[in-house]
């Protein structure tokens, strides 16, 4: 079956976050689709609404617990994509990754723990730390101009510290685009298991691979790893169903279980949306094949992103995209400061990303841009930017 990826969908008015924060940023925007948020401008896999309408013909609408089919879905899942030999009483539900990266951190931590992150990253990552009175510990990670990787030897200084109890780690890696070689992950986990340090592994991009990559699930290097971490699930990126508020997080150690459920416990959580569950089974069960189109098309955009901004920007740095839908490219060649960057894209080229620097300082000059969208809305995009710094340019 060919799905349907070209249908360009209106969401404003809609109360879709990223439309709304374009009004807000710049409310005379008009026909214009931004680019920032890490949900897609696609429509979902059609599988997924129908069954959900079936579903919704049948259904009583009450309080909701996980099912067989939905627990045999996730461990399904998690076997034929990633090899990854999942028992169902390791998934714990969370209404999100982010939420539960927060809840685990108050669980496994105490105030003033160092938490360390390899920076550049996720921005909710900062706010996990901070919000729950804990320490930021940057490893940052090394930009060889072409790629980034990780430096493991201040990785194992940070890691040495008995003060710094948890490494909350991204992987695939957001917003660079890395996945991490099996290779990398050994490194990584022998530092942290030789000093204590817990995992935490952000892994909701990990369906998300281009051809010639192979993501590794962290907890698969061994016994001894997966019991000293923690790993966050969601088919919301995968399938575009944020919104629906479904994650699994994947806990093998039971101590480390017990504890995680235990701080979940206190905020009231108790279940999931109903139609969270539904669509995760669906979308597990049933969408392999839309993926997999899906998964060409972020590699055709990225392809033809790169292509077009070498021809006609070419102090542009677009870094490879090895996993998720989200570019990341350097513009610090144009000398903007990072307000006067974000200025210019918001007024000037009309074009809504993520800012750089909202993922830490390293990101300064830089721009994360959403590809999970038709190629004709991604070129429109591009060239509203040329011609936009082609104006810059013949101003100074």
């Amino acid at each position: 079956m060919k799905y349907d990826f070209e249908t360009v969908v209106d969401r404003s008015n809609t109360g879709s976050s990223k439309w709304e924060q374009m009004k807000r940023l710049n409310p005379d925007v008009q026909g214009i689709v931004p680019f920032s948020v890490a949900d897609m401008e696609l429509k979902n896999a059609p599988e997924i609404i129908e069954g959900l309408k079936k579903f919704l013909d049948e259904a009583i609408l009450g309080y909701a617990v996980p099912t067989e089919g939905f627990l045999n879905a996730v461990c399904g899942w998690m076997k034929k994509r990633h090899h990854w030999e999942v028992k169902p009483e390791w998934i714990v539900n969370s209404s999100g990754v982010v939420s539960a990266f927060f809840t685990a951190i108050r669980a496994l931590t105490n105030p003033g723990d160092g938490i360390i992150i390899n920076s550049p990253v996720y921005y909710p990552f900062y706010s996990a730390i901070e919000q729950n009175d804990r320490k930021v510990v940057k490893n940052s990670l090394i930009n060889d101009g072409t790629t980034y990787v990780i430096d493991y030897d201040d990785l194992e200084r940070k890691a040495k510290d008995p003060n710094n109890k948890v490494l909350l780690f991204c992987s695939p890696h957001n917003p660079i685009g890395r996945v991490w070689q099996k290779e990398e992950l050994e490194k990584v986990a022998d530092i942290c298991l030789r000093n204590h340090v817990l995992i935490i592994s952000d892994e909701i991009h990990h369906d998300l691979i281009m051809p010639g990559f192979k993501h590794t699930v962290f907890a698969t290097l061994s016994e001894e790893v997966a019991n000293q971490m923690i790993v966050c699930t969601a088919p919301s990126k995968t399938f575009n169903l944020a919104g629906l508020q479904t994650s699994n997080i994947i806990i093998p150690n039971e101590e480390i279980r017990e504890a995680y459920q235990k701080e979940s416990a206190k905020i009231g959580f108790h279940q999931l949306n109903i139609f969270g569950y539904k669509a995760c089974e669906i979308a597990y069960t049933e969408c392999e094949e839309w993926l997999d189109q899906l998964i060409a098309l972020i590699h055709h955009n990225h392809l033809e992103l790169k292509k077009y901004l070498a021809e006609h920007l070419p102090d542009v740095k677009v870094f490879n995209l090895e996993g998720t839908y989200l570019q990341w490219m350097d513009f610090n060649a144009y000398g903007l400061d990072k307000d006067e960057l974000e200025m210019f894209m918001h007024t000037e080229a009309q074009m809504f990303l993520d800012e750089g620097y909202i993922f830490g300082e390293e990101g300064n000059g830089y721009e994360r841009m959403n590809i999970a969208c038709p190629t004709k809305t991604m070129m429109e995009g591009l060239e509203r930017l040329v011609s936009a710094i082609k104006k810059l340019q013949a101003s100074k």
